[in-house]
Order: structure tokens, then C-alpha cells, then sequence
């Protein structure tokens, strides 16, 4: 089984410039973090583009739609940022039904010491690889459903959004 991965940058590739402190794209580390993490699964990688997620826009995710839809493999990983991953999540379960999807990033830059990316990808990889198709994100170890997943910024994490069900009285 070949997955593809599609790049989108995200804090998951952002480098740090030691001069002014900003963080900034040069190139995916996607590469170094596979050989890094000894992974020996068949991928097939393309950089769609490299851009922080809340700069993109709705054409940015018809796009990544698009190159799902297009790719010859049923699994795909998309690498994008967490502060808008639920949003193009929504776009894509619209749109793709026959593809297993799992979309995975960073809370901090791979190029940081404690990155959590590393593991992420691990996890997406794992997870694209098993779960039936649909759309999932894929953060700290865990995966969750597109529609019932929201980013929790007090934490830096991801957690199930708590579905309230109804009781009748009697």
C-alpha cells in the first residue's frame, strides 16, 4: 500500500531565523523526519504548498480537495496547520467518500526540541494505513473523526468535541 502525502506547511514545517526570532518556510522537513522516525512506508510526496493555515483560503482548499481526489492512492496524509486543520477537514468529507483522509501537524515547529510533528506523523501514518475511508485528524496519538474534533488552545491540544444527548423525563 503507497500513501500519498500532501504538503501544505503549517507550524509542522515552519524554520526558526536566529537573527529577528520569526518563524518563516523554506522547505519541508517531511524527508528528515521520515528517515529520522526510520519509517519503511511506501509514500509517494507532494508539496502543494507551504503556508501558515490561517492565511488559507478557501481556493487553498479546494486545491488540496482537488489533489485528493486526483491521486491514484486510496490513503492520503495531509500535513497542514492546526489552527484551521478542522476547517479544510469539513471541505474535504464534503467532498471525497472512497479515500481514507487524515490530516496531521504540529502544535510546535519540528526544528524545536520537543516537537510534537515527529509523532504525528508517525501516528497519521499508522492510522491512514488501518482506518476505513473518511476523513480524520490525527494529532497526540489519537484520531478523530472530522466532525467531532475541535483544536483545545488553552492546551495545545486536540479533543473530542463532548456530544450532549437528550433525556426524557418520565
Amino acid at each position: 500500500m503507497k500513501i500519498k502525502i500532501f504538503i501544505t506547511g503549517g507550524t509542522f514545517d515552519k524554520e526558526y531565523n536566529d537573527l529577528d526570532g520569526q518563524l518563516f518556510f523554506k522547505d519541508t522537513h517531511l524527508r528528515e523526519i521520515l528517515e529520522l522516525g526510520r519509517s519503511r512506508v511506501d509514500v509517494n510526496i507532494d508539496t502543494l504548498m507551504m503556508i501558515d493555515s490561517l492565511d488559507m483560503t478557501e481556493e487553498d482548499r479546494e486545491k488540496i480537495a482537488q489533489s485528493c481526489l486526483k491521486a491514484n492512492e486510496d490513503n492520503i496524509i495531509i500535513t497542514h496547520g492546526t489552527d484551521t486543520m478542522v476547517k479544510t477537514a469539513q471541505v474535504l468529507a464534503k467532498k471525497i467518500k472512497n479515500k481514507t483522509v487524515v490530516l496531521t501537524g504540529a502544535i510546535v515547529p519540528y526544528v524545536f526540541r520537543g516537537s510534537d510533528g515527529l509523532f504525528n506523523l508517525g501516528a497519521a501514518l499508522a492510522f491512514a494505513q488501518i482506518l476505513p475511508a473518511g476523513v480524520y485528524i490525527a494529532m497526540n496519538g489519537k484520531y478523530f473523526n472530522w466532525d467531532n474534533v475541535r483544536k483545545n488552545k488553552e492546551i495545545g491540544e486536540f479533543e473530542e468535541i463532548q456530544k450532549t444527548s437528550l433525556t426524557f423525563k418520565k
